[in-house]
């Protein structure tokens, strides 16, 4: 069953076609028969898209929507005959917020479209580049192929309220559905599978701490296959330090800015998501390649940065030990995770009271690819695990249309 996983970002767009065993195991990385990126949408961009069977497509153009974007990615897959009738059977759409509503991958229709803008005041950063991709592609295939939303709050609809609810009135939290709901439960969920796959530990039995570090970065608790405790909360700003996002401070800040700055509110919400962070700190960039080059010409900014990033992370690791009473595995993954072996390195640096220590020889080998990087001796093993959300996304959306025959 050949299935095309979107996954939308606030200005990009990533898509896979995966030809996917109809029980809906994760895919094998054979089974990937495209793939393509869209970034910069609504500015200047580009697209880079490239199928098995040697098919490419390589531009820098502007690219007004994401309608137009989706117009891009099926334009080409229909070129290169991937849309015909007995090629594409359904589509399945990452979403970042589900809300209380949606716990499962859910059929789209109508009602659904329509409930989830109802959410996107939760998450307008986040659920509306979805939405709009879910819009343009069902203005494309009409009725013709079958789509699912898949949704990274569904892994941690698991918390237990003293994890989930925040010590304020209870009836503004009921009102506003306020409550912690965490995100990149996509990320966190191939981490978990695939740390189970290569253990041979049956992923009910697990008991594990999944770090997700890329511009934007969450940390989740693990037991019994199931996410106790997450770092991000009612919005994907809480927790972690990230890329560009400030994570947690104290609360008054925001009300702070806004009397002192004369500004509103949300010019305050942009410059915590968008001018905080590795990006605030250093004054320099959000990257974190580029910060760990300019440590190393002396930039002191830039070293403070990747300092607090790995103090954060490494301080939470401590939090969900105590939460987790002890872990089984600590699992890296995100484009910072998966390919910073500094920043493993520091992040673990000082915890070996714990049992958790790093193979300095495993560690600067482990670029992007699955190993296990801690010390034979350790008590903690510690896994690079690179995360694949397309798999989950073909995964929940097969699982979902055979629960729906």
């Amino acid at each position: 069953m050949q299935i095309l996983a979107i996954n939308c970002g606030s200005s990009t767009l990533k898509f896979q076609v995966i030809d996917i065993d109809n029980e809906g195991a994760l895919p094998k990385p054979e089974q990937k028969l495209a793939r393509g990126k869209v970034e910069g949408i609504g500015s200047w961009g580009g697209i880079k898209f490239a199928a098995k069977n040697d098919k490419k497509l390589q531009e820098d153009i502007q690219i007004a929507d994401y309608q137009e974007a989706i117009k891009l990615v099926f334009d080409w897959l229909e070129d290169i005959g991937f849309l015909s009738a007995d090629a594409l059977q359904a589509v399945g759409h990452r979403v970042v917020h589900g809300g209380d509503r949606f716990r499962e991958p859910t059929l789209i229709d109508r009602e659904v479209i329509a409930a989830l803008d109802d959410l996107t005041d939760l998450a307008p950063l986040h659920n509306a580049p979805s939405l709009n991709a879910i819009r343009a592609t069902s203005e494309i295939l009409g009725s013709s192929i079958p789509m699912v939303a898949t949704f990274d709050t569904t892994f941690h609809c698991t918390l237990p309220e003293k994890a989930s609810q925040y010590a304020i009135d209870q009836e503004l939290a009921t009102k506003y559905r306020i409550r912690r709901y965490g995100f990149h439960g996509l990320a966190h969920r191939y981490m978990l599978e695939r740390y189970a796959a290569i253990t041979n530990i049956p992923v009910e039995q697990t008991k594990i701490i999944t770090l997700q570090l890329g511009s934007g970065c969450s940390a989740t608790a693990i037991a019994n296959g199931r996410s106790v405790d997450t770092s991000m909360g009612f919005t994907p700003l809480e927790g972690l330090m990230m890329g560009t996002r400030c994570g947690d401070i104290d609360p008054s800040l925001p009300g702070f800015l806004v009397q002192r700055e004369g500004v509103d509110t949300e010019t305050v919400e942009e410059w915590l998501n968008k001018r905080s962070g590795l990006l605030g700190v250093s004054g320099r960039s959000s990257d974190m390649r580029e910060l760990i080059e300019a440590e190393r010409q002396g930039d002191k900014c830039a070293a403070l940065a990747i300092e607090m990033f790995c103090y954060r992370v490494r301080k939470c690791i401590g939090a969900y030990l105590a939460v987790l009473d002890d872990t089984d595995a600590v699992v890296f993954g995100g484009g910072i995770g998966e390919n910073q072996p500094i920043v493993r390195d520091r992040i673990c640096r000082g915890m070996d009271w714990c049992g958790l220590t790093i193979d300095a020889e495993c560690n600067a080998k482990a670029k992007g690819t699955e190993e296990q990087i801690s010390t034979e001796d350790a008590r903690i093993p510690v896994y690079v695990i690179p995360v694949d959300e397309a798999a989950i996304i073909a995964r929940d959306t097969v699982n979902c249309l055979h629960r729906n025959q």
